[in-house]
């Protein structure tokens, strides 16, 4: 598989929401700029950490 790969996925309104919440948080924090792709990857990676351990 290439390192990125287009997906389309179905998102909760709630967690579509928490998501855009921590890309503000993010956002605020930083002179760049922060996709909501790039948010979702980070929140992804973190929560499958706990399926590999």
């Amino acid at each position: 598989m290439p390192l990125n790969t287009r997906i389309t996925i179905v998102l909760d309104s709630s967690n579509a929401q928490k998501l855009r919440n921590i890309q503000a948080k993010m956002i605020k924090t930083t002179s760049k700029s922060v996709s909501f792709s790039h948010v979702l990857n980070l929140v992804l990676a973190e929560g499958l950490k706990k399926f590999n351990s």
